[in-house]
């Protein structure tokens, strides 16, 4: 099966680029290691929608080992599956992906913030600060989640931390890598090409279909995204494989093009070409602007 041959190239790739750190100059491991820690992570993407087994167990294992150590798979599943809510999809209270944001929520952070949220609507912006950005704030959710006991919060984090002691192990006493390298010059990184295919994934519209994008034509970060560009598709039918993606969009590509009001970009050049010093759109959720002057809260 395509998606278990891909976990064990991911896997080995990665055994292979971080013992290499000894051997090869730093300036071929990062880039290398950044570019499986972000394969890796579209996997577990693709696990958390089903793939590639039909037991839930054996999925879970293939996908739980914190090669980015920030992230806890079971929080990452969580949390996505609620983003999968279409009905939802871009409002900043109840869709976790969500990059816009209330009224409210711009008014309890500092000036400073503001200007660093309005930055990130750029793609150089969100590029450039948008890792540790979108981490912290993960920690800090995450935090005021543990602290009041949400259900299987402290279960997810435990057996998150479990999985990090091998990972850490062999980074740090195995291939010699120091792990604040580690961190910087590869999971940063990967989580930085993560936030390109986010950059432009939606948009807030009244019509559900109108606030997901497609990315076509992408043969550079498409393979690596494992064709999750082609997002409207993955929208419409998650549990279609990766490898399945683009022959099941060319089949129904002008009705999807249709339904999503021509939000389609030709690469993520495209992207960049319209956005890397313009913002994609206003911080405010246009949803929220309206249910507040109609008094709804």
């Amino acid at each position: 099966m395509p998606t278990l041959l891909l976990v064990g190239i991911t896997y080995s790739g990665w055994l292979f680029i971080t013992l290499a750190y000894s051997r090869w100059p730093l300036i071929l491991v990062a880039p290398i290691g950044a570019l499986l820690v972000t394969l890796h992570g579209s996997l577990q993407h693709e696990i958390v929608h089903g793939h590639p087994t039909r037991w839930p167990e054996v999925n879970r294992l293939l996908a739980i080992v914190p090669f980015n150590l920030w992230l806890p798979f079971l929080r990452y599943r969580q949390t996505h599956l609620q983003h999968h809510r279409d009905e939802r999809l871009t409002d900043p209270l109840d869709d976790p992906e969500s990059y816009y944001w209330t009224r409210e929520q711009l008014e309890s952070v500092g000036p400073a913030a503001r200007a660093l949220l309005t930055v990130q609507q750029t793609m150089a912006g969100r590029i450039l600060f948008g890792s540790v950005w979108s981490i912290g704030r993960f920690y800090r959710n995450e935090w005021l989640a543990l602290r009041d006991n949400e259900r299987g919060m402290r279960a997810a984090w435990a057996e998150h931390l479990l999985w990090c002691l091998p990972v850490i192990l062999w980074i740090k006493f195995v291939c010699g890598m120091p792990l604040w390298i580690y961190m910087l010059t590869i999971v940063l990184p990967a989580n930085a090409i993560v936030l390109i295919r986010s950059f432009a994934e939606h948009r807030a519209k009244p019509g559900v279909r109108e606030r997901i994008a497609i990315v076509e034509e992408s043969w550079l970060l498409g393979p690596l995204f494992l064709f999750n560009n082609l997002h409207s598709l993955h929208h419409e039918s998650p549990s279609i494989p990766w490898y399945r993606y683009n022959a099941r969009y060319r089949l129904i590509r002008e009705r999807l093009i249709a339904e999503n009001g021509g939000l389609v970009y030709r690469t993520y050049f495209d992207v960049a070409r319209r956005y890397l010093f313009r913002a994609h759109d206003v911080l405010q959720h246009p949803g929220r602007i309206k249910a507040t002057q109609a008094g709804v809260s």
